[in-house]
Order: C-alpha cells, then sequence, then structure tokens
C-alpha cells in the first residue's frame, strides 16, 4: 500500500512537471501545453462552456514564441511571424463575434484571407478571456489600475472603486489625455464638476453594471455600451442637477494594459520563450 502511494504521488508529480522538463529540453512545447500551464497557473476553477479555446491553428505546433493582444489582427498576425512567435493569445474573438462562430463567413474574402495567413503561416490563435478575469487579482484589472496610476486610490484594494484627489472632470480628462494620447473619449457630464469618487468598468459589462456603479459615484470611467443605455442615463441625471458623469474609452482603450500586464505575468513562468505584448491599436480612427 505504501509503495503504490509512492509511486502515485511520483507520477503525479511528473505529470505536474512534465512542462517545466520540456522547457529546459531543446524540444519546445506545443501550443497545448502552454495553454494548459497558463490555465493552471490562473489557479481559476474550471469555467463551463468557455470561450478561452484554440480559435485556430493545431494545438500541436511545437511554440517558438508568444504574443499577447487585444485582437488579434492582420497587423498583429504580421507582427508575429516578423518576430518569429506562433502562439498569439488574443484576450477578444478571432472572427468577429463573441463564440468565433464561422458560418456566417464561409465565403466571406475578409476572413478567408486572415484564416489563410493563419494556417500558411502554422500560427496558433488562443482566446484568453474567461480565464485572465478569473485570476485573483484579475489579471485585466490590474493591468488597467497601473496604467491608469491609481494605485494609491483603491479602496480596500478594489480594481474598480476609487477616491482620488478632488478635481474637475475636465482636468482629469487632460490627465487622461495624457495616458491615451492617440484616442478620442465620449464624454456627458459638466466639464466644471467636481469628482473625487470614481468607479472603473473594463470592457462591456453592461448597463446594470453602469448604473450601480454611479449610483455611489460621482464618475464612472467605462469602455463601451449601447448609446441609448448609460449615456442617457447620465444626460438625464446632469440635467436633474446631479454631480454625475461618465467617460468612455472605448472597448480597447479600457482593456489593453492587461494584457500587456499578460505578457509580465506569462515571464513569470514561462521562462525559455520569448513573450511579446504587441498593441492591436484602436478599431477606429476619430475625424
Amino acid at each position: 500500500m505504501k509503495t503504490s502511494v509512492i509511486i502515485c504521488a511520483t507520477l503525479l508529480s511528473i505529470s505536474l512537471s512534465a512542462f517545466g522538463a520540456n522547457q529546459n529540453s531543446s524540444e519546445n512545447p506545443t501550443a497545448k501545453s502552454v495553454i494548459e500551464l497558463i490555465i493552471q497557473k490562473t489557479a481559476a476553477p474550471a469555467v463551463q462552456n468557455t470561450v478561452d479555446v484554440i480559435k485556430e491553428g493545431d494545438p500541436e505546433t511545437p511554440v517558438t514564441g508568444i504574443i499577447t493582444t487585444m485582437f488579434a489582427t492582420m497587423d498583429v498576425l504580421k507582427e508575429a511571424v516578423a518576430k518569429k512567435c506562433n502562439l498569439i493569445i488574443s484576450h477578444e474573438p478571432l472572427y468577429y463575434n463573441h463564440a468565433d462562430n464561422k458560418d456566417q463567413f464561409r465565403n466571406d474574402p475578409v476572413f478567408l484571407e486572415k484564416q489563410k495567413f493563419i494556417i500558411d503561416n502554422k500560427l496558433v490563435v488562443w482566446r484568453f478571456h474567461d480565464y485572465i478575469h478569473r485570476i485573483n487579482p484579475d489579471g485585466i484589472g490590474m493591468g488597467m489600475v497601473a496604467k491608469l496610476g491609481y494605485e494609491p486610490y483603491q479602496v480596500n484594494g478594489s480594481l474598480s472603486r476609487f477616491i482620488i484627489p478632488e478635481t474637475s472632470l475636465e482636468n482629469l480628462l487632460r490627465d487622461l489625455k495624457q495616458k491615451f494620447p492617440a484616442h478620442a473619449f465620449h464624454v456627458v457630464g459638466n466639464p466644471s464638476m467636481k469628482v473625487s469618487k470614481v468607479a472603473f468598468a473594463a470592457g462591456a459589462p453592461g448597463s446594470a453594471t453602469h448604473f450601480n456603479a454611479l449610483r455611489e459615484n460621482d464618475l464612472l470611467i467605462a469602455g463601451e455600451v449601447s448609446q441609448w443605455e448609460t449615456y442617457e442615463y447620465v444626460r438625464d441625471a446632469v440635467q436633474q442637477g446631479k454631480n454625475k458623469a461618465v467617460i468612455f474609452l472605448g472597448h480597447i482603450n479600457s482593456e489593453e494594459a492587461g494584457m500587456e500586464y499578460c505578457a509580465t505575468w506569462l515571464k513569470s513562468f514561462i521562462n525559455n520563450l520569448p513573450v511579446h505584448f504587441v498593441s492591436s491599436g484602436a478599431s477606429y480612427w476619430t475625424y
């Protein structure tokens, strides 16, 4: 019985360390093994019906390097090839819908060219959305709080609630413009209003999350939402004389620093593969 327990423990140890041993060998780990290690390192419970699956490419491909990004755009894919990195870890969908359903694009020339580029260059694209948000603390949130410079102002360690030194909405916008110089924001609120209690909502969590945050705070810094929802709620609040405002950064601006943080986090346990963050940039330009 004792011998049996020792054998089982030894086998478990071998299984958990297989990737680490592979890192120290001349043989590159497969995309599948790298992804399994990353999910293990999040320490998150298994996510049912997760979107965090390989979207394109062969799971058995030996990995030569890793790119983290928000969107695996054509430019990001080309940058990956130039850097000789064949595992692209993207936070958002590859093919223009949340589940990356390809049915509607079967004969679409944009889809076909992108897919061909990935296949021809033997790339693997894996989405890292559900699990990075389940790291404790949230990986996207960690990157964004650092980007905003709000670490000293966190309320009880929160990644979404801050008490900043009182300032005007206009001055706060000037500060944000220094952090996001190439981008325009959508703003609802009186520029001269005083701001101290700030909420942050990355990405697109829905207007209900926005409404709850605004009830308790002066300002919400958010990613995006349908225009008829939070935009109009805050407009009515302002017209009622309430001290409320919202700044929409855009979806990418509100999460991209989290994927930069992701690259740093990966380097803490992936030792002999190059890991690079590549910005996908804004989806559109403002005229």
